[in-house]
């Protein structure tokens, strides 16, 4: 059943963050943990730690740890929508955060789509706001089968 759901968890990122991860809108498993990327089967805390030679974090502390010790920043694009459980594909009613309170208060220079939701919402209501050219990513979530852990890793290498 289709809910209309508000994001229920605040940006994560420090006046240090260079480069800006946005999702779509939070899993219901996100949305339990109150934390991104939450589905155990997400590749996203495997991936990131992978790239920056860090262990694995397990704890939601030692994730914002990860994130803000690599100059990172997460946030999703979208800040309410109606949406089936975790579906990307039924998001309906869209509407987008509002970046600048990122953008204003950090070093981003460059924004990065954690897959093609992400990255049309993003296009569609961000980018005439921030004017910040955006880069889409293959999606870590686990409807991404196709791709491996080594695939993602390859593609995501431009994080860097």
């Amino acid at each position: 059943m289709a809910e209309q759901l508000i994001h229920p968890f605040p940006p994560l990122f420090d006046s240090e963050s260079r480069v800006l991860i946005l999702g779509s809108f939070p899993s219901v498993k996100s949305r339990e943990a109150r934390f991104f990327y939450g589905h155990p089967q997400n590749r996203f805390w495997k991936l990131i730690p992978r790239l920056f030679d860090a262990p694995v974090p397990q704890t939601i502390e030692e994730k914002k740890a990860l994130i803000l010790s690599c100059h990172l920043a997460l946030w999703d694009t979208i800040q309410s929508c109606t949406i089936t459980g975790s579906s990307d594909s039924s998001i309906r009613d869209a509407a987008p955060n509002d970046l600048r309170v990122i953008l204003d208060n950090s070093r981003v220079e460059r924004i990065f789509c954690n897959g093609a939701v992400s990255y049309n919402l993003y296009q569609k209501y961000s980018y005439p706001i921030t004017k910040m050219k955006a880069q889409k990513l293959p999606s870590t979530s686990p409807a991404n089968a196709a791709w491996s852990l080594d695939r993602l890793a390859a593609a995501w290498r431009v994080i860097l």
